[in-house]
């Protein structure tokens, strides 16, 4: 066949494809409804974050890592599926009853989603033009490549005089890594932190990039930092004396010196105005250092309470206590301006899986599978009564993954004493399921705690042909008394075989690192990765198994020998009333 008559052929398949609908069991909804089921990579996205405004709590905004407007793997060399420099990957998506059903914007931005190919290597290299792009905008407008990770917040807005009110209406924020393009501008090191802010979501929803504020620039760089795995909040509840105080936790990975990027302390910063302006804080030791050859801190996570204190947790060892890792707390009294030392709440944790010898990664589910690093980290909710306080009880609620590789199990733990004690950890999981990420999410007033997690049913594979089977999980529990009661199962998603997901090199699968989920009075809704809507490629089987065995292998050109939705994860959600 002509590569004219290919490309048509092609072209005409891919529309037809995106046409129709993907599978959706009852109650659920598939979040990432604007990206393609192909080529790959431009069907990836994975690491989801949601939060819900809790002024008005049928608004739910989501993020994720979104590969929409990458080149696919026939442009340039065949069997290569690069990120396209300069090309951002932060998506947003928006849903206004609750998240039943979502808006997935397009913007216009430098993109690369054109950049199809042919069979065949004699294609130019890829150049990205400006064109319409499924990311947050004005990034490529400021010289910045918006670089996921994402973490989104709904705070209040602040009035011309700097005082915040929910009568002044809502304001998002969405934290992500930030790149820069050409790589001289904007800022030094290899990724920074960025913060983008709209305070009109239906906007914002619609495709008006004029409903974004410019993205700004929240850490502080030196030639060598890479600022990675952040999270924000912003303080909703009204009756806390620090009311619309925002803040943003991450790992400063300062350096390669030990070829691990250490030291890594853990940083938190906080805005007073909205956002314009930030003031950090290194809130844990430096970890690794010749002397100290200790872990750092890092997967970190922060909430606040009805009275203001705020709370970061991470995962490390306690300082000057040894290798073994344990949650960890800091704390403010006085809206971020100094910090307790880090303690640990929960623990000793270890992480689940197998070390992967080709991604230098421990993995779960089998050998070139889903990477597990993060597995421990922490994920934290309060009850902090917002949006006035009314009714809050301040309960801490965490979930996280620790165990063997056998069983990896979903802990739960809590305080009601604002994190003086905590009750022992307890797994959650259901009969079966071999914990991946959790995240939980607690009602404002405290009445009901919710647990979401990714996990796998089907044993770790020691090689490339087994079907594997990855499900998402929401729990359920009532609160009366000191003690959270018995979680029940509320949602199980359809399985997928994680083999179908793919990192851009095509050693591996990948699933991303978090999962999440929020909760109002009457609802929560929870997001994960889904790989429903994969497909395996046994070529891609065949490559992943050569390499694990040590053999010189070449990977395959993927669009000419993979299905069309080879590389699909996508991000669905669920949301449940009470």
């Amino acid at each position: 066949m002509r590569k004219g008559a290919l490309v048509a052929a092609l072209s005409a398949a891919l529309l037809f494809l995106a046409a129709a609908p993907a599978f959706a069991a009852p109650g659920d909804a598939l979040v990432t409804n604007g990206s393609p089921p192909g080529p790959f990579s431009q069907n990836k996205q994975n690491e989801p974050a949601v939060a819900i405004d809790a002024n008005h709590p049928n608004v739910v905004v989501a993020g994720a890592n979104e590969e929409i407007d990458m080149e696919a793997c026939n442009a340039g060399t065949d069997n290569t599926c690069p990120f396209t420099p300069g090309v951002g990957v932060s998506g947003v998506y928006f849903s206004f009853d609750s998240g039943h059903t979502w808006t997935q914007p397009t913007y216009t931005g430098l993109t690369a989603r054109a950049c199809l190919g042919v069979p065949g290597n004699s294609d130019p290299p890829c150049t990205p033009t400006v064109g319409p792009i499924g990311t947050l905008p004005w990034y490529y407008e400021n010289g910045l490549q918006s670089g996921g990770d994402p973490a989104v917040a709904f705070g209040p807005q602040p009035d011309a005089s700097g005082h915040f009110s929910w009568a002044n209406g809502s304001r998002l924020y969405y934290a992500n890594l930030a790149g820069h393009v050409p790589e001289e501008f904007g800022f030094r090191g290899v990724e920074a932190l960025a913060v983008s802010r709209t305070d009109n979501v239906e906007a914002a929803a619609g495709g008006d990039k004029d409903a974004w504020m410019q993205p700004v620039i929240v850490s502080r760089q030196s030639s060598t930092t890479f600022s990675d795995k952040e999270q924000i909040w912003a303080d909703n509840s009204s009756g806390s004396p620090f009311f619309g105080n925002t803040y943003v936790c991450w790992t400063s990975y300062r350096s390669n010196s030990q070829g691990q990027a250490f030291p890594a302390p853990m940083m938190v910063a906080v805005s007073r105005d909205g956002g314009d302006a930030w003031a950090l804080k290194q809130v844990t030791g430096a970890g690794f250092t010749p002397v100290t050859r200790q872990e750092p801190a890092g997967g970190c996570t922060v909430r606040t309470d009805s009275s203001g204190r705020v709370y970061v947790f991470g995962v490390g060892p306690v300082p000057g206590q040894g290798s073994t890792s344990y949650e960890l707390m800091v704390t403010s009294d006085n809206g971020g301006q100094t910090w307790s030392p880090p303690r640990a709440v929960s623990g000793p944790v270890t992480q689940p899986g197998a070390f992967d010898p080709v991604q230098g990664r421990p993995v779960i589910d089998g050998i070139a599978g889903a990477r597990s690093d993060l597995a421990p980290a922490p994920s934290v909710d309060i009850a902090n009564g917002a949006p006035t306080g009314a009714g809050a009880t301040d309960r801490i609620v965490m979930a996280y993954v620790s165990g063997s590789l056998e069983q990896p199990h979903v802990f739960f733990t809590e305080s009601t004493d604002r994190g003086a004690t905590w009750s022992a950890p307890r797994s959650i999981e259901t009969a079966g399921d071999r914990g991946y990420y959790a995240a939980p999410a607690i009602a404002p007033d405290g009445s009901a705690v919710y647990v979401t997690y990714n996990a796998f049913t089907t044993p770790f594979r020691t090689n490339t042909t087994d079907p594997r089977n990855l499900v998402g999980v929401l729990l359920r529990a009532s609160v009366s008394g000191p003690a959270t009661g018995a979680f029940t199962s509320v949602y199980r998603s359809p399985g997928g075989d994680p083999r179908g997901s793919s990192a851009n090199a095509l050693i591996s699968e990948f699933l991303g690192d978090y999962v999440y989920a929020a909760a109002t009075r009457t609802y929560a809704v929870a997001v994960f990765n889904d790989v429903r809507n994969a497909a395996d490629c046994p070529a891609i089987d065949a490559y992943r198994a050569a390499l694990q065995a040590g053999t010189t292998a070449t990977a395959p050109a993927v669009q000419q020998v993979c299905p069309l939705a080879f590389g699909n994860s996508d991000i669905f959600s669920f949301t449940t009333a009470d």
